[in-house]
């Protein structure tokens, strides 16, 4: 069973100041300062994915961690290619990178063609998340984890992070002064480097958040436009809903009605976007999911066309989502126009993305009436 006997002395030199400080606050001159962590740290003992060191600054959970994992703790990474894509290493396939920073929370792909010092604090922080755990062995342990970032970024991460850790069976250890990333990391052993003390710890499920959808103007849409994968444009006739966490404006979902020669009722979800600070908890699906089951209960159907990847990947896997169409490039022979696109609902390569085509299978909103209010639809 691996222990922790660590002992470190500094020496202190009785300068002038150093002197003129012991008498203002009456603290002894010593000619040593120590500080001492003694625990029994029992890794061996099960299986485990997540960890975390916490304490406050000074508390010694870098001594620690440094103890513990003295070859894996904050391996550096080299960046300066001309996109941050381009940084990971040439042995990891574009599918290997794109489902890691897509897993992390890292969602906005115009962003990934930039190079690393052009990215956000919180973007940065992420792709650095990705990175490590794609490219470092087991186990991954980051000091500092979450300290240059927002609070909201810190939780919603150590949450994306943490399943992508147990999704791909590596180790993942954290390092941090903050306690509030504890509910949402869901470590599998927790060290306080305060008390100091080892404390196995059974998996729970993240603090709630207080979810609220409804519609939004079409305005709403400048908020998010910029973060969309594809485009910023957005049809005026757009039926416009938001989706609120603990009371922020973080998701939009844009609605069109599509055009059909034989069917009046199938609506298409245009546009869809969650604000980068909120990305890796998967609102998007939670947001189209509550949408599709409003409009089926009032008549309508729902169809999606996601081109993303892993938006593709995570629709497949829901029951509520029956995939009509593989995503897949169409020939040039084979594309049509919009026009014929929208109207025969079937063929979704518009312009030659690889779309996929989905529609809503789940079940419908129990209260019909409720759900007019809330589409601004009639019922059918």
């Amino acid at each position: 069973m691996p222990r922790i006997d660590l002992v470190v002395q500094t020496n202190i030199v009785n300068s002038p100041r150093v002197m003129q400080l012991s008498g203002m606050f009456d603290v002894p001159l010593k000619d040593k300062l120590s500080k001492e962590w003694h625990l029994e740290v029992p890794l061996d003992e099960r299986d485990w994915n997540i960890g975390l060191i916490v304490g406050p600054s000074g508390s010694g959970k870098t001594r620690i961690a440094h103890e513990l994992f003295p070859d894996q703790i904050d391996v550096p990474l080299q960046w300066g290619q001309p996109s941050v894509i381009d940084d990971f290493s040439a042995q990891n396939t574009i599918t290997e990178i794109t489902d890691a920073v897509s897993a992390v929370g890292f969602n906005s792909i115009p962003s990934w063609m930039l190079p690393f010092h052009h990215l956000s604090n919180g973007q940065q922080f992420r792709v650095t998340l990705a990175r490590r755990l794609l490219e470092l062995e087991s186990p991954v342990v980051v000091d500092e984890f979450s300290s240059v970032v927002d609070r909201q970024v810190a939780q919603i991460a150590s949450h994306a992070v943490q399943k992508w850790a147990r999704k791909t069976k590596k180790k993942f250890v954290a390092v941090t002064c903050h306690y509030d990333v504890l509910d949402w990391l869901q470590p599998d052993w927790v060290i306080d480097a305060s008390t100091p003390a080892f404390d196995w710890r059974s998996l729970q499920r993240h603090p709630p958040l207080e979810l609220v959808i409804g519609q939004v103007p079409y305005a709403a849409w400048k908020l998010f436009a910029p973060y969309h994968y594809l485009t910023n444009q957005l049809s005026n006739a757009a039926r416009c809903f938001g989706l609120w966490v603990n009371g922020e404006l973080a998701g939009f979902q844009g609605i069109l009605h599509l055009p059909h020669p034989r069917r009046k009722n199938i609506k298409r979800l245009s546009r869809s976007v969650i604000l980068p600070d909120y990305q890796g908890m998967g609102l998007i699906h939670v947001m189209g999911d509550f949408i599709g089951s409003a409009y089926k209960a009032i008549g309508y159907e729902l169809r999606s066309y996601p081109a993303h990847p892993a938006y593709v990947r995570a629709k497949d896997k829901s029951p509520k989502w029956q995939m009509t169409k593989k995503p897949g490039r169409f020939l040039p022979s084979q594309k049509t126009s919009v026009k014929s696109t929208l109207s025969s609902g079937v063929n979704a390569g518009f312009g030659g993305r690889p779309n996929a085509v989905f529609r809503y299978v789940g079940p419908a909103h129990p209260d019909p009436d409720w759900c007019c209010s809330f589409t601004g639809s009639r019922r059918r």
